[in-house]
């Protein structure tokens, strides 16, 4: 589509890639989304995105990025039928993390149906400094919707873009300047000390007595807080950069949640996918999602669905596994969550995942790894494409190196011996030194 032309769009469920190609020093980029209502949010809920990623009427929602080949995609699906009638407009924006879009070679936008898996339109935008963009938009015309090829840019990056929209915006506190010097000056050499002019005492107001059986006047209600501000901070880790001091980024306390978005290259005849896997619909695909652990005190063990050992949040180990989920539902999927109250309690923690059945490896599976602190920026990364035959994948490793909590990037495909289990092969790479015995869920 050239920049300003417009098309209907004959069905509702969509799905939007913002696709580029990935190399050596290329910026990373985003996908997110602005519900606007007379061209502004109508809060911060309005504004979709990697910190902030399914929009409270469910009808957007920030699925992730893959990496297939170098060809990278971030993944919007928007469900027009279920936008609220207060909103007249869905704009589809993009964002570089590192440098400007003119260094982003491949980039394009293109709207997919979600069913069926068909373009029904693309958009490649020229870019030079911008390090924002509207890309496109979705907006209602007598009744329908239409998709419009927008390509405006920013070179104030996404902040600046959400910021022109209504949304506010957490920035950077930065230290108030020093105070100007003081300048000392001596009095003049005279026998006498300059005369000292006292000021007049202060005038007290006294409260005036109120008739016997008056009730006092009610205390002023209390100020409204405002609502708290949209985050943009994060961090990726890379090859390059593959790790990252949680205590340095804020996050030392409040629960974290580990979350993996998977999607699937190949063509299913039906397909899903949720945050902890993915789901090919007539293989019956099962990721479980596991945490072996070893605590300040010496002991050991693991989390995971296999054996019903979810864990417990607030005693030890601190790691919770939510349940084990086999829908395949984006909505609910596996979720791992520490409590980073207790970070004085972990010595170290591995996340893995194992193929539980299914799939006799991970081949075509490409996932994103986020691990979002309650506090602090989350962190995410993304798993090669496996080459090997492997039923077990090292995600991360988070070691306390003595008050300070450190995410190392692992991304390890790993290949079991004949006859070992995944856990044990895990155990065996990182020397946990545990003994297994077979178990069923």
């Amino acid at each position: 589509m050239p920049k300003g032309s417009n098309l209907q769009v004959p069905t509702t469920a969509l799905r939007v890639e913002l696709g580029w190609r990935a190399g050596p020093g290329v910026p990373d980029a985003d996908a997110s989304a602005l519900l606007l209502a007379a061209g502004r949010v109508r809060s911060d809920a309005d504004f979709v995105f990697y910190n902030q990623p399914a929009h409270i009427s469910g009808a957007v929602r920030h699925e992730g990025k893959r990496n297939a080949g170098g060809q990278v995609t971030d993944t919007l699906l928007v469900d027009l039928a279920r936008v609220e009638p207060a909103i007249e407009t869905v704009v589809l924006v993009a964002s570089a993390d590192g440098g400007s879009f003119g260094q982003v070679p491949g980039l394009h936008i293109r709207v997919l149906d979600a069913q069926q898996g068909t373009e029904m339109a693309r958009f490649d935008p020229t870019a030079t400094v911008e390090t924002a963009f509207v890309l496109g938009e979705f907006y209602r015309r007598q009744g329908a919707w239409k998709f419009r090829a927008v390509g405006q840019g920013y070179d104030s990056g996404l902040e600046g873009l959400a910021t022109d929209y209504g949304i506010t915006v957490d920035e950077p506190q930065h230290a108030a300047p020093p105070p100007p010097p003081v300048t000392r000056v001596d009095w003049p050499n005279t026998p006498t000390a300059p005369p000292v002019t006292m000021p007049p005492p202060p005038v007290v107001a006294l409260p005036m007595a109120t008739p016997y059986g008056t009730p006092p006047p009610p205390p002023p209600a209390p100020p409204v807080a405002p609502p708290a501000p949209v985050r943009l901070t994060k961090v990726t880790l890379t090859k390059q950069a593959p790790s990252v001091s949680l205590t340095k980024q804020g996050g030392t306390s409040g629960a974290m949640r580990v979350n993996l978005n998977w999607q699937t290259r190949k063509q299913f005849s039906g397909w899903g996918s949720k945050r902890g896997r993915a789901v090919a619909m007539h293989a019956d695909l099962d990721l479980d999602l596991c945490a072996l652990y070893e605590l300040s005190d010496g002991s050991k063990g693991v989390v995971q669905a296999l054996g019903n050992a979810f864990g417990a949040l607030h005693q030890p180990p601190y790691i919770h596994l939510d349940g084990d989920d086999r829908t395949g539902a984006v909505e609910t999927g596996e979720n791992l969550t520490i409590s980073l109250d207790h970070q004085q309690s972990f010595r170290r923690i591995l996340i893995f995942v194992t193929i539980y059945e299914g799939a006799r490896s991970f081949a075509d599976l490409h996932a994103t790894v986020t691990l979002q602190p309650q506090y602090g920026a989350p962190v995410e990364f993304f798993l090669d494409e496996c080459t090997v035959p492997s039923t077990v994948c090292a995600l991360a490793l988070i070691t306390n190196t003595g008050g300070d909590l450190v995410v190392q990037r692992e991304a390890r495909y790993l290949v079991p011996e004949r006859g070992v289990s995944p856990q044990r092969t895990v155990d065996r790479a990182y020397g946990w030194g545990m003994n297994w015995t077979p178990g069923r869920k």
